[in-house]
């Protein structure tokens, strides 16, 4: 896949995944005619924090399967290698840890019961997704170097030092 291919598959799929399930859902399940701030004013600061740290490494993240692994993260158009530079040096699925962190920022900035039920929902929905389709998808697909890579890099809690190919 082509660089500039790789970049509109990922951009659709921001859209249609990311876009839907940290956009448009939570804002269905929030009460959107109201102003998005918290019944604790201490909170705010933390909810956009989140949301906007999420979001840059969401991001990143995207593009990082565009121009390092010359594909998307969607199954049906995936990257031609192993993508394991940047982010992905710290944790191995940054995009389900920003999408959930964006969640729950806005959990935080609506007061929101709903959206973290709906987080904690997307989060077995991701964790199961990872476990039984991807670990294994990409275990067949690149071997050796992506065993080595789960050893190395947590799944969901970001390590403090990068991981530094071998």
């Amino acid at each position: 896949m082509r660089t500039r291919q790789a970049i509109a598959g990922s951009a659709l799929f921001f859209i249609a995944a990311p876009g839907m399930v940290a956009g448009l859902l939570p804002w269905l399940l929030t009460d959107r005619y109201r102003l998005p701030w918290s019944t604790q004013p201490g909170l705010v600061p933390v909810a956009w924090v989140l949301i906007v740290v999420a979001a840059a490494l969401l991001l990143h993240a995207f593009a990082r399967f565009a121009f390092e692994g010359l594909g998307t993260p969607a199954p049906v158009a995936p990257t031609g290698q192993l993508v394991v530079g940047g982010i992905y040096r710290h944790v191995r699925n940054p995009m389900y840890v920003a999408v959930l962190s964006i969640i729950l920022g806005q959990a935080l900035l609506f007061s929101s019961w709903a959206l973290v039920a709906y987080a904690t929902i997307a989060a077995i929905a991701m964790v199961s997704f990872v476990k039984f389709y991807e670990e294994p998808t990409l275990a067949r697909r690149y071997g050796a170097g992506y065993e080595a890579y789960r050893r190395a890099v947590p799944g969901w809690l970001p390590r403090l030092t990068p991981w530094r190919c071998q």
